[in-house]
């Protein structure tokens, strides 16, 4: 067994199911959409824009995570990024 290759191969998949990054992305845009819906003047568009960023983040959750509580997770934010995506567009 080459180790130098097994530890670059264990480093690919720890990295490839490291979750951390997309979860700091992922509040980053949630305190970034209240904080536009705060404001309170013309925000539809810009709303309808980091929904679409937190749905890529939650999307690239639950294509890394493995764990079963993970994946209930992931749909239920998708079921609620759908019901946001609904309000939205209604300012749109």
């Amino acid at each position: 067994i080459n180790t130098e290759r097994l530890e670059q191969e264990m480093i690919y998949y720890i990295e490839k199911i490291d979750i951390n990054e997309e979860m700091v992305r992922l509040q980053s845009h949630l305190n970034y959409f209240i904080e536009v819906m705060k404001n309170g003047y013309n925000v539809g568009r810009k709303l309808n824009f980091i929904a679409q960023e937190i749905g890529r983040e939650i999307n690239t959750i639950g294509s890394k995570a493995n764990d079963e509580s993970i994946q209930k997770l992931v749909v239920e934010m998708k079921d609620n990024l759908e019901k946001i995506k609904e309000q939205v567009n209604n300012v749109l």
